[in-house]
């Protein structure tokens, strides 16, 4: 018996669960972080200018090429650790390096990005961050004092995670270098695995942050237009109700307005949505992180919560408002489109009713005239019939005029039959055809 046939994405499908595996760190240690972006029609850039732009660092490094069509790739570069990764509208590089360095976010950490190769890049900045893992001091008090060196402390939120396994730091604030700063105390007994994996959801929590963020600036962009149309359609709808204007010069303008809503809608439909979605992925991160609160400070879920999910919220608003807008203006249009068509429809009965009337006029007036045309056809007709009968009154002894008198009433009955008979002929015809 030949086995069974596999589905052709089988091991595709399986294998995307295993993909981008997360790094595996030893505290001490740092990393820097680099989120590229396209500035417009991410979604739908010809994605090999990634990879090339990828292969530009790794010859810089004489390190080995990933396999063509890679969306992810781990190398060594050097003496440090680079990991790579290709998304729907970004991709991002992590390098890891060993030891704290000399100075605390020294932004000569970051020169591992040639600079050249920086302005190469296939996109801009969205966000770019410097991780230091250290170990995990005895003292909370000890952490206190380093992370308040390191962050702005107005905007700090500091956690402990995973069950007290680790602290982590982070003031969302970009320093004069142009990054931010994240810090990691993992405990003697975390493993590589863990302590890579909570890197990883600080960096990820920054990138969907920021791009979720892109969705808030386009909402406050478009929000005075709205505001705009949102009176224009009032006033329009008002017309409607009180106004005296012509339907169709208003129907006119809803569907003008109706139209720069359906292209708002279609320009800021993409990003809007990935903003929900982003959003979502930030407080994923963050609930996984499994924080508990670390000296009185504000943990990573509340600095959201103040911060970010306001901005999130305004976004959902706009999308809503949008959509509302949007469905009172065809409802309106549809409306005023049915106002328009019962008014033609009266005016249709109306004329109707007039060519009827004038129909029946017609319908007189040719009844009259047939009459007419019999008197005048039949005065015509006696006389041709008395000059071929005035002979014949002579020898029958009928005076001419007895003779007339006698045949106006067969003449007239004639004629009046043979146009009868012939207006029925037309009105036959014109109602075959």
């Amino acid at each position: 018996m030949s086995p069974i046939q596999d589905h052709p994405l089988r091991y595709q499908l399986a294998n995307e669960l295993h993909a981008r595996p997360f790094p595996a760190l030893q505290a001490p240690c740092r990393a820097v972080y680099l989120a590229i972006k396209k500035a417009q029609d991410a979604a739908s850039r010809d994605r090999s200018g990634d990879l090339q732009h990828l292969l530009a660092l790794l010859d810089r490094y004489g390190t080995a090429h990933p396999q063509p069509g890679a969306t992810h790739f781990s190398a060594a570069i050097g003496q440090h650790m680079l990991k790579w990764e290709q998304h729907t509208e970004f991709v991002t590089y992590t390098v890891f390096l060993d030891g704290l360095g000399e100075r605390p976010y020294d932004p000569a950490d970051f020169d591992v990005f040639p600079e050249d190769w920086l302005a190469d890049a296939p996109g801009v900045r969205v966000t770019s961050a410097m991780i230091r893992v250290c170990e995990r001091p005895a003292e909370d008090a000890e952490v206190n004092r380093l992370v308040n060196s390191w962050l702005v402390a107005d905007s700090m939120a500091v956690s402990r995670v995973l069950d007290d396994a680790m602290v982590v730091a982070g003031d969302f604030r970009i320093d004069q270098g142009g990054h931010l700063r994240f810090a990691a105390f993992p405990g003697a007994e975390v493993g590589e695995r863990r302590v890579g994996r909570v890197v990883q959801r600080l960096c990820e929590i920054e990138t969907y942050k920021a791009l979720s963020m892109l969705g808030f600036t386009r909402a406050r962009a478009i929000a005075p237009r709205m505001t705009e149309i949102d009176e224009e359609l009032t006033r329009l709808m008002t017309a409607m109700t009180h106004g005296d204007a012509p339907e169709e010069d208003t129907l006119q303008s809803l569907l003008r307005v109706s139209s720069e809503l359906e292209t708002l809608s279609a320009q800021t439909a993409f990003r809007l949505s990935a903003t929900g979605a982003y959003e979502a992925l930030v407080t994923q991160r963050i609930a996984v992180l499994r924080e508990e609160r670390f000296q009185g400070r504000q943990t990573f879920r509340e600095f959201m919560a103040r911060r970010f999910d306001p901005a999130m919220r305004t976004v959902k608003s706009t999308e809503r408002r949008l959509e509302s807008m949007s469905a009172r203006a065809m409802r309106a249009g549809e409306l005023l489109r049915t106002r328009v068509e019962v008014k033609r429809s009266a005016q249709n009965q109306d004329l109707l009713e007039s060519m009827d009337h004038r129909a029946d006029l017609q319908l007189r007036l040719q009844h009259t005239v047939e009459g007419l045309s019999v008197v005048a056809i039949s005065y015509y007709a006696v006389s041709l019939v008395g000059y071929l009968l005035y002979p014949v009154a002579g020898a029958v002894g009928i005076s001419k005029g007895m003779l007339t008198a006698l045949a106006v009433l067969p003449v007239v009955l004639a004629v009046w039959l043979g146009i009868r008979r012939i207006r029925r002929s037309v009105e036959k015809g014109g109602a075959d055809h």
